[in-house]
């Protein structure tokens, strides 16, 4: 079949101790496809560089983050739906508790999900004659805010901090004589104050209060970009592509560079998502899709806690729940993750991620699939820019390079 999945496991890398989660976990179906295909090591930017996960989704996919990275806010806004517009500035937002300007919860508590959704309705507004804030809430206290119009611009600062006990930030201008990041900032800085008036007295956070929990009363604002369309992979690449994914930053990603969304029930970005519903929407989409990329989000995230058995029984699911769905697809698969995420440090490193490819391809002589037998593997060690041309000639979409 001249199809690819692309199946991304955020944070897949662990460091030994002492045994990598790979190592570790019980999963025949993996070490199967490294029997049955080529393994390999890889670092999605270059070796010892630690990356984010936007930045290391987009070299997958062919983008080159120097030339074609936006930032992450306007990728967290593609995700959570809205539609951006060319000139948009778009910011990662998170409800958080305030006492005056000093943070108390810099996650309110991690409110639930529907108080999130009730309170979006309080802080979608206008400011001044021009500009437009367009606020949409995702999981828990997250969310993406959107300013549009006015001439605004991305080289302003972030109001949040990043810590508790700490004070909210004035957003201010990088440049301190460039007049539309003035404008900008104080346009930040008034939607802030208006924010914390509308939502400190909110019904939501009334009953909140009453109930001894915590109030979201204020949004903190990182990472801002300003929105420009790119060239689509259809366009880039000749390929139809979709996305299975339950994060919105996978999603937004995903959106910006023209794939199809594939929205799951149950696929929730969590330990708890429904693996099996993702599988089936994989094998689903590729009847109308020449390569679809899948990704999860668990192990990155038990990495994070530095929950080393979280890590491996969450491999184990994927082995046991997922793969099976996929070998029977006959597609090529190609399995890999976006950085490491070693439980030891709880934060993303620069230590090369094990990939194999299974499918119309030669075998090499690795039998597991870690970070240790991959070393082995006749795949080398590759950087993220090779995946896509990689998958192109699975699928046989390949350019021919000279004549």
């Amino acid at each position: 079949m001249n199809k690819a999945i692309l199946f991304i496991i955020d944070g897949l890398g662990d460091l030994p101790t002492p045994k990598t989660a790979l190592q570790a976990a019980k999963k025949k179906n993996f070490d199967w496809l490294a029997k049955n295909g080529v393994c390999g090591l890889m670092s999605t930017i270059d070796r010892g560089i630690t990356p984010g996960s936007d930045v290391s989704h987009l070299q997958l996919f062919g983008y080159d983050p120097k030339e074609y990275y936006p930032g992450r806010g306007p990728l967290e806004a593609l995700g959570v739906g809205i539609n951006l517009q060319e000139g948009d500035v778009a910011f990662r937002a998170n409800f958080a508790t305030v006492d005056g300007k000093k943070i108390i919860d810099r996650r309110a508590g991690r409110i639930s999900t529907d108080i999130g959704k009730a309170l979006e309705k309080y802080v979608n507004m206008k400011i001044g004659p021009f500009v437009t804030a367009i606020f949409k809430s995702s999981v828990e206290h997250r969310g993406a805010l959107v300013l549009r119009g006015g001439d605004v611009d991305d080289g302003i600062t972030d109001t949040d901090p990043h810590g508790h006990g700490d004070y909210i930030l004035e957003c201010k201008p990088m440049n301190s004589i460039d007049q539309r990041g003035i404008t900008t900032s104080e346009i930040v800085n008034e939607f802030t104050k208006r924010v914390f008036a509308l939502l400190n007295n909110a019904e939501e956070n009334k009953k909140l209060e009453a109930q001894k929990k915590l109030k979201a009363n204020i949004i903190l604002l990182r990472s801002a970009g300003q929105y420009r369309p790119i060239v689509s992979i259809k366009e880039r690449f000749d390929i139809s592509a979709a996305c299975v994914a339950g994060g919105a930053l996978y999603k937004g990603i995903a959106k910006y560079v023209g794939m199809d969304i594939v929205n799951v029930q149950g696929a929730t970005g969590t330990a708890q998502t429904d693996l099996k519903a993702k599988g089936n929407a994989v094998v689903t989409a590729l009847k109308n899709h020449d390569v679809v990329f899948l990704h999860v989000k668990a192990c990155d995230s038990f990495g994070h806690d530095g929950n080393f058995n979280g890590k491996v029984k969450m491999l184990e699911r994927i082995d046991k729940e997922l793969l099976p769905i996929l070998i029977k697809s006959k597609a090529n698969i190609i399995i890999t993750g976006d950085h490491s995420t070693p439980c030891i440090r709880k934060a993303h490193s620069g230590h090369e991620v094990p990939i194999l490819i299974y499918g119309d391809e030669r075998k090499d002589k690795v039998g597991k699939f870690d970070e240790v037998a991959c070393m082995n593997g006749g795949l080398g060690h590759l950087r993220g820019k090779d995946v896509m041309p990689i998958i192109l000639n699975l699928i046989r979409k390949e350019k021919m390079y000279g004549s």
